[in-house]
Order: structure tokens, then C-alpha cells, then sequence
């Protein structure tokens, strides 16, 4: 999206950031708040995404869940064509492990299409078939990880998962329980468009 042009964040000492994850369809609703909030926007290139710069010293770094991989948004504005994208279906694989349990999923977008869940962590191994035949099953063009990064990693480690391990990764996930129950927002999340927020000079 745009053009293959950089502008940096801005860097202030005391500048503090967060995170939003935001669905697609709210997007521009978020980018109005944001201009309430801030003042006039103007819209730079980033590496990373489309860099909104406020008149009081915000900024925002909006970035989509995946690449337009020839798929690209389609609207008359960056914003209408990052949400675009971003509203997009992809197929993909969720592995979401903790110490206290897996979950396991593949997915349209945010539509979880079956998975596959245990209250106790298996061995990497084990979570790792069980992944592999939901995954067969579907389409799947990212993996979405979440929860422990070394157990996630022993999983997509395992030769069950060699056909699709290489895939694209997502943001990793900060969850605290893999349950079925997660899943469906593992997904909505995954989806979103994640956004940097860097608050202006105190």
C-alpha cells in the first residue's frame, strides 16, 4: 500500500506508545477519535505501514495484518484501502499453546473453521499432529502463534508441521489461556489492523 517511501516515527525524549488492535470496519471511526483527540492529520509513508502524524505531536503507525500479496485493498483514500486489506479473508492456522493447555485451529479470516483443544499441555509433538489434521483439512496461508514462544516453538518444530511451519507467521499473540473458548477472538485479533500509538511531548 502507498509508495515504497520511509518517514520515521517520531522519537522525543519521555515519548510513551501503546498498542491498538483494531478490526478493519472500525478503522476509520479509530482514525476519527484519533483526529479529535490530536488535531489535523498528515499522512506519511513507513516502512512498516501508513504513519499518521497529528498536529499536536501524535503519531500513529497503522500496519495490516498481512501483505497485499496481489490481493490488494481497493478504495479512493490509504485509509479506505488499508481497511480494505485488512477486511480481507486469509487463511490460517492458529497455535496457540500454554503450560495449562492448547488450542489448535484453522481459519477463514476471523471464522474458525475447526480446531482442536486440550486442557493439559501434550507434548510438542503430539499438539503438533493434531494441528497437522486440522490444518490438511484447510487453506492455510499464515501461521497465527500465541502464548508461550518457546512452547509455540517446539510445536511448529515438529516434522508434522514441515508442509506449513514456513508459512508467513502473524503478530504473536499475548494470551493467557489456550482454550476453545479464545479462539475466536485469537482469530478476530489476528485479523486486525495493529496500530502504534506514540503519544505527543508532556
Amino acid at each position: 500500500m502507498g509508495r515504497p517511501r520511509s518517514a520515521p516515527l517520531p522519537q522525543q525524549p519521555g515519548n510513551t506508545t501503546r498498542t491498538a488492535v483494531v478490526p478493519a470496519e472500525r478503522l476509520l471511526g479509530w482514525v476519527e477519535r484519533f483526529k479529535a483527540s490530536h488535531g489535523a492529520l498528515q499522512e506519511d509513508f513507513h516502512d512498516d505501514g501508513l504513519l499518521l502524524r497529528a498536529a499536536d505531536g501524535a503519531a500513529a503507525l497503522l500496519r495490516a495484518p498481512w501483505l497485499a500479496d496481489g490481493r490488494p485493498g481497493r478504495g479512493a483514500t490509504e485509509l479506505e484501502r488499508l481497511a480494505s486489506l485488512a477486511a480481507q479473508e486469509r487463511g490460517l492456522g492458529l497455535v496457540l499453546v500454554r503450560r495449562g493447555g492448547y488450542a489448535v485451529a484453522s481459519a477463514s479470516g476471523a471464522t474458525i473453521l475447526a480446531s482442536k483443544t486440550g486442557n493439559r499441555h501434550l507434548e510438542s509433538k503430539s499438539t503438533a499432529e493434531h494441528a497437522a489434521r486440522i490444518f490438511a483439512r484447510h487453506r492455510i496461508e499464515y501461521i497465527v502463534p500465541g502464548g508461550d514462544r518457546t512452547l509455540v516453538e517446539q510445536v511448529l518444530a515438529q516434522p508434522a508441521l514441515k508442509t506449513v511451519a514456513g508459512r508467513t507467521r502473524l503478530a504473536f499473540l499475548d494470551i493467557q489461556v489456550a482454550k476453545s473458548n479464545v479462539l475466536p477472538k485469537a482469530a478476530a485479533d489476528a485479523c486486525s489492523i495493529r496500530i502504534t500509538v506514540t503519544d505527543p511531548p508532556g
